[in-house]
């Protein structure tokens, strides 16, 4: 027998135009923390169904960081897609799409031609930018759409009918032009709910009658107010606003979606709860990376869902750990050791279990089968107790080293490490076990040849981002010239960056056509290489003759100066793609390195070069 429930009450909401804002000053004094209250009412839960996610990764994830380059934005829509798109759990993702970036990026995307996540827009509440939106064919975007007094009359400066007015307007333009408008009621936990949030749901729910056609909302917890509990009152709890909108403001609970920040540390629980209590979609970012404290953790609204609904087949949950090495690897993001599922020491127990055997009792400690659905293995803990094997275990799982490249309990560096270990428990006493930093010294201590040294990274950084240098300028057409042109243009170029030591280019030959010398105090010593000097030997200029691809070599002393170099060389060609030279440089490491952070951004692809993108 199922339950007799009617959505959508015969009350009318009016609009109140109040004589000043509404800021709810006894329960967001600013000075102080902000106050809870309750009134008692309590709800049970009403599920919707089904409930689905939606991601906002490459919008308001992207605001917490420099954007994201067109390849990056495609691997992470590829992730998207394996960890929850097929099955159509993760439903859509917002795009910017201002910039010639953005719009690469949503063609890239949709260019993968999936189903699930669909591509939708966000824009300001303005009729240019819903210009936009039309002419990129999208057939849903999400439309800024403020509804706090805080918004209203201090950011927007108009009185409340004014805003509502244009709200329903612009909601009004969209449906006629066949998008269906995804109106997101920003900063809703400090709203007047009856005053102003309701009759604004009311009007847009008679547009869609009208229309034919959706116009979906999407709940803002801007910065993090809304608040789980039982009782609570409005506006601050978040049964009570999703269910005054889908019972009182007749919005189908499929149209209603809940954003959160985690500014007071509630974001997941609150997301969650509006699930519970009939939003069709909560709002997320991969690993919750976003403005501020970020918005709900994509990957943990996932492991709710299936929890929810022991719907193990609604995603791929190994693709997690896949997308945090991305994020650390490609974005350079470090994420926290202990956070949840990808954390370094996430699954990692002090318990001191001996290797051999881990897999007897590892539930005692483990959440679940870590391996089977995370794809990654129960870390082991180093105590007195962890034997040769614990050791080996540690090094094998930590390090990720390859099947050809582990380590057995019987090798000798792992027998020097264990009784180093032991020593410092029979010598001191200690009774607590080896944190990972300690164990990773030791490892480096007695194996170094398992790790890539910093000087490798340097060496690395400095190639690839003297090798973009390199091709942008190889690429210039001053340079066939290989006379006077061609001269200034190295000249210049070396004057803008002074960690380039020596510039030159050679025609198909090898023979030096020009160069330029940076450091005037060893311009004697560099005429040993005159114009005309054969370089056709030298390893430098073979390479790329060869291959026409870029070369870059090994970290050697210059004979010139003394200093530390890499040598970068790159073919020349024409505008019939035939090889006419060699264009090479001497970089000085240290002086690149100084300058590594504002080189990363400066040779950062353009959009237009990201062709790459598989």
């Amino acid at each position: 027998m199922n339950i007799i429930h009617q959505t959508g009450g015969s009350r009318i909401f009016n609009l109140q135009e109040p004589d000043k804002p509404q800021f709810y000053r006894e329960l967001f004094p600013y000075t102080s923390v902000c106050r809870t209250s309750f009134d008692e009412i309590l709800l049970a839960p009403r599920p919707s169904e089904p409930m689905r996610i939606t991601d906002t990764t490459f919008r308001d994830g992207q605001q917490a960081r420099p954007p994201y380059t067109v390849k990056q934005v495609a691997q992470m829509f590829d992730f998207l897609y394996r960890l929850g798109g097929k099955t159509g759990l993760i439903t859509a993702s917002e795009f910017f799409l201002y910039s010639a970036r953005d719009r690469r990026c949503i063609e890239v995307c949709r260019s993968r031609g999936y189903r699930f996540p669909k591509i939708t827009a966000w824009i300001r509440a303005t009729r240019e930018d819903l210009k936009l939106a039309r002419e990129m064919e999208f057939p849903e975007t999400g439309m800024l759409t403020s509804v706090s007094d805080y918004h209203i009359f201090m950011k927007l400066n108009k009185t409340r009918q004014q805003a509502l007015d244009m709200y329903v307007d612009m909601a009004r333009q969209a449906l006629e032009w066949g998008i269906v408008p995804r109106c997101h009621f920003e900063d809703v936990t400090r709203a007047d709910i009856y005053g102003f949030c309701l009759p604004l749901a009311q009007q847009l729910m008679e547009l869609s009658h009208q229309s034919g056609k959706p116009v979906k909302i999407r709940l803002c917890d801007t910065l993090g107010f809304g608040v789980p509990w039982p009782g609570a009152a409005l506006p601050r709890s978040v049964q009570r606003i999703a269910r005054t909108f889908i019972d009182e403001a007749g919005v189908p609970g499929q149209w209603l979606e809940w954003h959160g920040h985690n500014d007071f540390h509630k974001v997941l629980a609150n997301g969650v709860t509006a699930w519970l209590y009939g939003c069709g979609a909560v709002n997320g970012t991969l690993f919750g990376f976003g403005e501020r404290t970020g918005n709900t953790p994509l990957e943990a609204l996932i492991v709710e869902y299936i929890s929810l609904t022991g719907d193990d087949a609604a995603a791929d949950t190994t693709i997690i750990s896949e997308i945090a090495e991305f994020f650390e690897k490609d974005l350079h993001y470090p994420i926290p050791h202990n956070y949840p599922f990808v954390g370094r020491d996430f699954n990692a127990t002090s318990a001191g279990v001996h290797a051999d055997g881990l897999t007897k009792n590892e539930e005692l400690y483990n959440i679940f089968d870590t391996r089977r659905l995370l794809n990654r293995p129960v870390p082991i803990t180093i105590t007195d107790k962890a034997g040769r094997a614990g050791v080996a275990y540690w090094i094998n799982t930590n390090l990720r080293l390859a099947q050809g490249r582990r380590v057995s309990k019987k090798h000798p560096a792992v027998g020097q490490i264990y009784d180093a270990i032991m020593a410092v428990y029979e010598e001191t006493g200690r009774t607590t076990h080896f944190a990972h930093e300690e164990i990773e010294a030791l490892v480096q201590r007695y194996m170094p040849e398992l790790f890539v040294s910093e000087f490798d990274h340097a060496k690395q950084l400095a190639g690839e981002l003297a090798a973009r240098l390199i091709i942008r300028l190889a690429h210039s057409r001053e340079l066939l010239d290989f006379g006077t042109e061609a001269g200034a243009k190295l000249d210049a170029f070396a004057a803008e960056y002074p960690f380039i030591q020596y510039l030159y280019l050679t025609d198909a030959s090898g023979g030096l056509r020009c160069a330029a010398i940076t450091d005037q105090n060893y311009r004697e010593k560099y005429r040993a290489l005159p114009i005309g000097y054969d370089f056709s030997q030298r390893e430098w200029f073979k390479t790329p003759m060869q291959t026409g691809d870029l070369h870059i070599m090994d970290v050697y002393q210059s004979q010139f100066t003394g200093k530390l170099i890499i040598t970068v060389s790159c073919a020349v060609t024409d505008d019939n793609d035939r090889i006419v030279g060699v264009l090479g440089v001497d970089i000085q490491l240290e002086q690149l390195l100084r300058r590594a952070n504002a080189l990363r951004q400066e040779v950062a692809p353009p959009d237009d070069a990201e062709n790459e993108i598989e």
